[in-house]
């Protein structure tokens, strides 16, 4: 007989949810069972919401408050087999918070501040592609199609693979890259481990912008921002855009996109445009 903790992740796993939530997950059932000193399938929904008010008392983010939620309505309702009672235990409604965005002589910035050929050609790929960081640490050599000028993006956020645009200014980057490294497997490998880390990446990240003396408060997920901000204002069109950064919004539009065609080979990357 599996543990309620096993049962748990199973649960998840046959659910398709990423590594990353299934841990962020329990680990939330954890935090809560043990401020009750109690297992989390016997906690009652006064209780529930008790720890919940606790948490917004603290000023916790909602993301970090509905991951609760989200956890305990999975335990409940498909491991328990339990009613799940959205009322009186409702989620909390997110902000609506503008990204910041780089202006394109901001970018150019970051990338001249940075020297390192690997570094500044993991940071030309996330803009000219939109990419999540997460995205580009995951792409191997066999990704990159030169010949119609793509780049296959695998599993990412939704567990969706996607196509995007392949900039003919990162291409060249790559070119000079892979004289230098010559990856094998992954693009952008490690010594350490199998791929480069999240956190290398923020730490050189977070350099060139002291370099480059931007004093914004970006991240690398700021590059994402500012590829699509770029893409608009370039005149492409929010659901080709939509669907490059493998976004679920325009939910009234989106069916349109999985019949719709248009060739990759036809738009440009903001990349492409700038004077490097």
């Amino acid at each position: 007989m599996k543990t309620l903790r096993e049962q748990f992740i199973q649960q998840m796993q046959l659910k398709g949810y990423s590594n990353a939530t299934v841990q962020t997950y329990t680990d939330t059932l954890i935090v809560i069972s043990k401020h009750y000193n109690l297992s989390a399938d016997l906690l009652s929904v006064q209780q529930i919401r008790d720890y919940l008010s606790l948490l917004v008392e603290k000023n916790r983010s909602q993301s970090y408050v509905n991951q609760f939620i989200s956890a305990l309505k999975i335990l409940n309702e498909h491991v328990l087999r339990k009613k799940w009672d959205a009322i009186a235990v409702p989620r909390m409604k997110r902000p609506l918070k503008l990204p910041v965005v780089l202006s394109t002589q901001e970018v150019i910035a970051i990338f001249d501040a940075t020297k390192n050929i690997r570094h500044k050609t993991i940071l030309m790929i996330t803009y000219s592609a939109g990419l999540r960081m997460s995205e580009t640490i995951n792409l191997r050599v066999e990704d990159i199609d030169s010949g119609r000028m793509q780049l296959r993006i695998r599993q990412a956020k939704g567990a969706k693979d996607r196509y995007v645009i392949l900039s003919q200014v990162i291409l060249n980057q790559l070119r000079f890259y892979y004289k230098n490294y010559k990856p094998k497997e992954w693009l952008f490998p490690s010594q350490m481990s199998d791929k480069i880390s999240s956190r290398t990446v923020q730490m050189f990240f977070k350099d060139a912008l002291k370099k480059a003396g931007i004093i914004k408060k970006v991240s690398m997920h700021s590059l994402r921002h500012s590829f699509a901000t770029h893409m608009m204002e370039q005149g492409v069109s929010l659901p080709i855009i939509q669907q490059l950064l493998g976004h679920k919004s325009l939910r009234t539009t989106s069916i349109y996109l999985h019949v719709q065609q248009y060739t990759l080979d036809k738009i440009k990357s903001p990349l492409d445009n700038l004077s490097l």
